[in-house]
């Protein structure tokens, strides 16, 4: 069952996106995309290598 990386809903709760990253597919909702775009330091427990992306707010 596809779920969302970061908050383990599925796509029978919630919609889900394709996200492509290190050569891997994973899936992302919309309620966790803010996170990855604004403080992806916060998902380095779910998200291996989320501490060298650089969020949007730091560009």
């Amino acid at each position: 069952m596809k779920t969302c990386f970061n908050c383990k809903l599925t796509e029978k709760e919630i919609p889900l996106l394709d996200l492509h990253y290190q050569e891997k597919k994973l899936f992302i909702c919309p309620r966790c995309i803010p996170q990855l775009i604004h403080k992806p330091i916060a998902l380095i427990d779910t998200l291996p290598g989320a501490e060298n992306i650089q969020a949007a707010d730091d560009v």
